[in-house]
């Protein structure tokens, strides 16, 4: 069946329907991962958006569900140049097109993916429809397009009510901003007790558990948009707990204690954008999936300080907090681009809340 990509710059892209054949309007983004299009789908960050994969060929090793980073695959809608049907793997359970189908996600192949990109990076990302409506009105179309916009995303993807996964070691509460589940896996395989808490959990609640540190999670959306959860992050700041971010939690802490956050042009998402150690002077190779960042400028070095930089714009990759026993991330070092090589902030932080609890 034919499918339609159409932007809201009135760029249209021909090709063939794949997945669902629902429409959707959403924001497109790019990846440029050569693998894990499974870890992509499952992200609770893509909530709101359509996804092309800058990688030509998507699919040729399956799916295995064990890979999910979610109960569920969260993007609106998948964009590639060439989906494979057959795939080859031994940990394969399902092909890619089935996943797609099963899960209601409708999208589009056969299109010069290269030639999206570009338009993205130079424009900035846009929003966009995936029809396989052959008669659509362009000027309706175009009408949805620039009145579109992605509202309460976190609130979406956030679990329901708190679950705990028990272990001998510190008590971690992660608050659940759109979290992938390596996150707590990245926590709980050290020996944490990891209590997980939806987004709208109050600072009392959390703070009454006695956790020995809080983990912020990664997450969807304008960070701005986010008013009752910065102010709840701003009193676990003041509680003196340690305090790890990772990604949305990065930006949210910084908006917290009165830094400011920005849209990038497009964003950065994949698994190969290098990041430097402004301390050691190390560039790390990192996972990475979002369209705004912190204004370092914005913060007093009294407060804070930047610790990561991107190599390839020079945006804040992380910050550590002066007065404080907090230190956040805008990468993700549970995601394994490198691919250990980030783990070691999980290390960092076990040595911090070790060292409060013997304080």
């Amino acid at each position: 069946m034919k499918a339609f990509l159409i932007l809201e710059d009135g760029h249209v892209f021909a090709g063939r329907q794949i997945g669902s054949n629902r429409e959707v309007v959403s924001e497109i983004v790019f990846n440029t991962s050569m693998t894990g299009y499974l870890e992509v789908l499952t992200d609770p960050s893509y909530s709101g958006q359509a996804v092309v994969m800058t990688y030509p060929l998507i699919g040729n090793y399956g799916i295995c569900y064990e890979d999910m980073e979610s109960v569920k695959p969260w993007i609106d809608g998948f964009i590639v140049r060439e989906l494979s049907r057959i795939p080859s793997n031994f940990r394969s359970e399902d092909t890619i097109q089935n996943f797609l189908k099963e899960n209601d996600i409708p999208g589009i192949c056969g299109i010069d993916t290269r030639s999206l990109t570009k338009i993205l990076r130079e424009k900035g990302t846009m929003n966009g429809m995936i029809t396989t409506d052959e008669h659509y009105q362009i000027e309706e179309v175009l009408k949805k397009l620039k009145t579109y916009s992605t509202k309460d995303e976190v609130s979406k993807v956030t679990c329901q009510e708190k679950y705990i996964l028990h272990g001998k070691g510190p008590k971690v509460a992660l608050l659940d901003l759109g979290a992938k589940h390596n996150i707590a896996h990245s926590l709980h395989k050290r020996g944490c007790e990891v209590t997980v808490y939806p987004s709208f959990t109050s600072a009392e609640e959390i703070l009454q558990s006695r956790p020995d540190g809080i983990m912020l999670s990664n997450g969807p959306g304008d960070p701005k948009a986010c008013l009752s959860i910065i102010q709840e992050i701003r009193k676990l700041y003041e509680s003196n707990l340690p305090i790890f971010a990772i990604c949305l939690g990065h930006q949210l802490m910084a908006l917290a204690v009165g830094a400011d956050t920005y849209r990038l042009k497009y964003g950065h998402r994949g698994g190969n954008h290098p990041v430097k150690d402004l301390e050691t002077g190390r560039v790390y190779i990192t996972a990475q999936n979002h369209g705004y960042a912190v204004d370092p400028k914005s913060l007093s070095p009294d407060v804070a300080v930047p610790v990561f930089q991107n190599v390839n714009d020079g945006t804040n990759e992380g910050l550590r907090y002066t007065k404080k026993p907090v230190f956040t991330v805008q990468f993700h070092p549970e995601a394994c681009p490198g691919p250990q090589d980030c783990g070691y902030l999980f290390d960092k932080f076990l040595t911090i809340m070790e060292g409060e609890r013997h304080a």
